[in-house]
């Protein structure tokens, strides 16, 4: 199967336009960091999701590039701020802004981004499209915090883990589906089937992403291996794990969760492998994916709802 983004690559080169002449400032710093975590790429699956569902639904409008920008921009915003939080060092296979610039250039630099988001949906001058889009912004920021209340406690359900994602990660890809059929002016149907996708494929791509945080390696993944337990995140595979292996095995599991000791990562993996772990988790993930596809299904069917299809599908083989 040809990758279902192709049929887009003429519109996100456009996007990538918007973001390079939206990026001007007086202030090298500020271009600079944003250039630099910009610039690593990535699968700028969120801004892909407004262009393919404008497709869908044959929508044309110019305000599709600008959105399709403006999700990028909240998008890399939030990385920013993770890194500083998690004191990541690595993404992408190299190092991570605060790694390389300091803390606090790479804090404000995200608040700029996010001031600029602003400003360009400004120029929309669309309510609906506002209200979306800081409706969203709020929960992510809701979700950064319940993460951080939930470090390192061994006690987490996954009905607690997704919660997190669904308001950190999935939402803005909620956002973004919602917002082509806003601007295609689409009844509220489409606009929720629409949502749906969006929410479900955003699920399902962090639970794989989680998975791969402790079955990947760190050249493939552009990150340390174990990082999410390192810095006392309880996972969707940890939480598999925990409900079936030995008395024993809790103890270590628990132990790296509460002390981030990561000593014996390699006994780790292995309890996690050997209770199927990574399966139980990969099978939570192909549930969202098939309720995204359900989803598409119920959108006009032509090349660009095809890829939409593709899209959760290819997911589940992700292994970087």
């Amino acid at each position: 199967m040809k990758n279902p983004l192709d049929i887009i690559q003429g519109d996100m080169q456009r996007v990538d336009q918007v973001i390079g002449e939206r990026l001007t400032t007086e202030v090298p710093l500020v271009r600079e960091v944003a250039q630099y975590i910009i610039s690593a790429g990535g699968k700028r699956l969120r801004p892909a999701l407004l262009l393919l569902i404008s497709g869908a639904l044959s929508s044309q409008t110019p305000h599709r590039h600008t959105l399709a920008a403006v999700v990028e921009f909240i998008h890399t915003a939030t990385l920013l701020h993770d890194d500083v939080v998690d004191e990541s060092t690595l993404r992408r296979g190299r190092a991570t802004a605060n790694e390389r610039f300091g803390n606090a250039p790479s804090v404000l630099v995200g608040d700029f981004l996010y001031s600029r988001a602003f400003q360009m949906m400004v120029d929309v001058n669309d309510m609906r499209v506002m209200q979306v889009l800081s409706d969203a912004t709020n929960v992510i920021a809701e979700g950064e915090v319940l993460q951080l209340v939930n470090m390192r406690d061994a006690s987490l359900d996954e009905a607690a883990y997704l919660r997190v994602i669904r308001s950190k990660t999935a939402k803005l890809f909620e956002a973004s589906a919602r917002l082509a059929p806003i601007l295609a002016g689409s009844d509220a149907r489409v606009e929720a089937l629409c949502a749906t996708y969006g929410q479900a494929l955003g699920t399902a791509f962090q639970v794989i992403d989680d998975v791969l945080d402790y079955e990947g390696s760190a050249d493939q993944l552009g990150k340390n291996l174990g990082d999410d337990l390192r810095e006392g995140k309880v996972t969707l595979p940890i939480i598999c794990a925990l409900r079936t292996a030995s008395t024993a095995e809790k103890a270590v599991l628990r132990k790296a969760i509460e002390e981030g000791d990561l000593t014996h990562l390699t006994d780790i993996l292995t309890i996690i492998e050997k209770n199927g772990a990574l399966e139980s988790a990969r099978q939570s993930a192909m549930i969202e994916a098939q309720r995204a596809m359900d989803a598409a299904r119920m959108l006009p069917v032509n090349d660009y709802s095809a890829a939409l299809l593709q899209l959760p599908a290819g997911l589940m083989e992700r292994r970087s």
